[in-house]
Order: C-alpha cells, then sequence, then structure tokens
C-alpha cells in the first residue's frame, strides 16, 4: 500500500476514536464529513484513473475527492481576507511545486527520495507559510500539487510531449496527503504556539495596567 494511503488509513482511524477534534473544529469540519471524504480519497485511490485528454489522467482518491473537499473548506472560509489569502498561498505553492518538478533529478538512478514526497513537504511548507491559518495552509498544499501536476500536462500537451500526466495518480496520492498534513501541522503547532505567545503578552499587558491603576489610587 502506498504511503499517502498507509498516514490516510492511520488518519482516519484516530479521527474514529475522537483524536484531532480540535483541529478539525478550526478547519470548520466535523468527523463525520471529515471521515467522509477521507473514505472516498482511500477508495478512489484504488480506480483506474479516467483518461480526459492526449495523455491526461485524473484519479478520483488522489485528485477529484481532495478537490471536492477544497471546495468546501473554501466555501466555509469566514471572511474574503482568509479567502484572498488561501488563493495567494496556492498560487506560490503551485509555483514552488511547479520549479521543484523542473529542477529536480528525472533519472531514476540519482533520485534519493521519492519526488512525490518531495512535492507534498513544499506544498505543504508553502502552504503554512502563506496561508498561515489552518484552513488557507490545508487549501494551499493541496492545490499546490494538484495543479502543478496539471499546468506541466497542459505544457506537454501544447508542446506536443507524449508524457502521461497523472493528476493524484501514479503516487500523485501520496504527495496530495502529505501536503495537506504538513501544512495542517504546521499550522497547528506553530499557530497554537503563537497564539499562547500572545496571549501571555496580553495577560503581562493586563496585569501591568492593573497595576498602574492601583498605584494611581
Amino acid at each position: 500500500m502506498p504511503f499517502g494511503m498507509i498516514v490516510l488509513t492511520a488518519v482516519t482511524v484516530l479521527l474514529l476514536f475522537g483524536v484531532g477534534q480540535r483541529v478539525l473544529d478550526r478547519l470548520k469540519l466535523d468527523d463525520k464529513t471529515a471521515i467522509l471524504f477521507m473514505v472516498g480519497i482511500l477508495a478512489g485511490g484504488f480506480i483506474p484513473d479516467i483518461p480526459i485528454g492526449r495523455n491526461l489522467y485524473v484519479n478520483i482518491g488522489g485528485s477529484i475527492v481532495p478537490m471536492a473537499l477544497v471546495i468546501y473548506l473554501f466555501l466555509k472560509a469566514e471572511t474574503n481576507y482568509e479567502k484572498l489569502r488561501a488563493l495567494i498561498a496556492s498560487t506560490l505553492s503551485i509555483a514552488a511545486v511547479y520549479a521543484a518538478g523542473r529542477l529536480m533529478p528525472h533519472e531514476a538512478e540519482t533520485i534519493v527520495v521519492d519526488p512525490n514526497y518531495v512535492y507534498g513537504v513544499i506544498a505543504g511548507v508553502i502552504g503554512y507559510l502563506f496561508g498561515r491559518s489552518r484552513r488557507s495552509a490545508f487549501i494551499a498544499g493541496i492545490l499546490g500539487v494538484i495543479f502543478a501536476d496539471l499546468i506541466q500536462g497542459i505544457e506537454n500537451m501544447i508542446r506536443g510531449i507524449p508524457t502521461e500526466i497523472r493528476l493524484g495518480g501514479a503516487g500523485g496520492v501520496d504527495a496530495v496527503v502529505i501536503s495537506g498534513l504538513v501544512a495542517v501541522l504546521l499550522a497547528e503547532v506553530f499557530g497554537e504556539l503563537r497564539e499562547r505567545l500572545q496571549g501571555g503578552t496580553a495577560d503581562k499587558d493586563m496585569a501591568h495596567k492593573k497595576q498602574e491603576g492601583d498605584g494611581n489610587k
């Protein structure tokens, strides 16, 4: 079983036992909806890729279901500013993954790490850095992987290169799962740390003001 499928299965089991509920709350996802999407990715990953053009294929679990989840989360965004931030982060994530695909070696014997893992980590990190919120980071991470592949496929068709592009397939599901997981974990860990630091600063300011007020009595 691909690495992404193993990770997704583990996450699904954890959600069934109520682990990660706070993360889902901040993503504006209830556990049933989250599990439904995860099962869709798992099941869809085993369905043969669907041809949508010359040498261009799409995988249900690695592309269609994650895109449906992205659209769902985007519509759940509470402000236009958050939506704009998600779009900007997604654009940068797509550009970074596309650039990495052009720079990574293509000879199998020179590749030390599976490129899909690298693409997933890059998309997740860029998604967090520029998306910041859990939801924006997740959206940017997923779109970074899927759309970078789509752009490469369109470029290949325009240039007449007969290389097959499989959106979400041929290991693409690993990149999609890793990108979303990395983005959310970074947003959760560093977001929680930032909130604690800001909370601590606020508490100190309040205590300082209280002391000044007591001294002025």
